[in-house]
């Protein structure tokens, strides 16, 4: 059970994850995200995906229910699992470097949707085809995700879970 204080966090979390979503938006792949999920499962725990799903949630209600939505219902909770199961680790090199993976398969991850889809509509080689392609076509995008995770993660990490840890 989630107590008015949970509620509370959840409404904070989910709100920072959108507002930096969306004041990053015009770059192409560069978000915080990935870092606020990381920093918010290593201070509050699996109570990470109550706020992942709401934020899936208001960014279907803002830009419509597709693949990609499809693939968010997952994607960001495989975030929050992987930072929890490492979840000891203190180097923030070790964190920048699970941040630029994440950011770097983000796009093969999100390939899934499209797979199905495929599969369903012609078979396994279409829905091959489809993910394949999909995936692809998107990789310069997943080295800009990276590198972006990496740098954010490299510049952020220490001051916020600091901030987190105090508060």
């Amino acid at each position: 059970m989630l107590n008015v204080r949970d509620l509370t966090r959840l409404g904070l979390m989910i709100a920072v994850i959108e507002v930096s979503k969306l004041a990053l938006n015009h770059l192409p792949n560069i978000e915080l995200v990935s870092f606020w999920i990381i920093l918010f499962t290593l201070t509050f725990g699996l109570r990470t995906i109550y706020a992942i799903y709401g934020f899936v949630l208001i960014e279907g209600l803002l830009y419509g229910i597709h693949f990609w939505w499809a693939a968010y219902l997952y994607v960001w909770t495989i975030l929050a699992l992987c930072t929890w199961l490492f979840r000891k680790q203190q180097s923030v090199w070790f964190w920048c470097i699970l941040s630029a993976i994440f950011g770097l398969c983000f796009g093969a991850l999100c390939a899934v949707p499209y797979f199905i889809t495929g599969a369903l509509s012609g078979g396994l080689y279409n829905g091959f085809l489809a993910g394949f392609s999909w995936w692809i076509a998107g990789i310069p995008y997943d080295f800009l995700h990276c590198v972006g995770n990496f740098c954010t993660m490299l510049v952020l990490y220490k001051p916020i879970r600091n901030m987190m840890q105090r508060l």
